[in-house]
């Protein structure tokens, strides 16, 4: 039953830091383009040198 004394106070902890963490990305801006995002990752990289048919993997860079 003791450890009930470290284990609230640890849980309410962990709790108010994630929600300092969802609060500081909803400042920063992290969702504001969410359809832009979801579009992007359709689209074709245009500084891709291989192509879209190129089936060699791209060089370290």
């Amino acid at each position: 039953m003791n450890i009930l004394i470290v284990l609230i106070p640890v849980s309410v902890l962990l709790g108010a830091g994630g929600l300092a963490a969802c609060l500081w990305t909803l400042r920063n801006g992290q969702y504001e383009d969410l359809e832009g995002d979801a579009a992007r990752i359709l689209l074709e990289d245009p500084l891709d040198p291989r192509g879209p048919d190129s089936k060699t993997p791209a060089a370290p860079e």
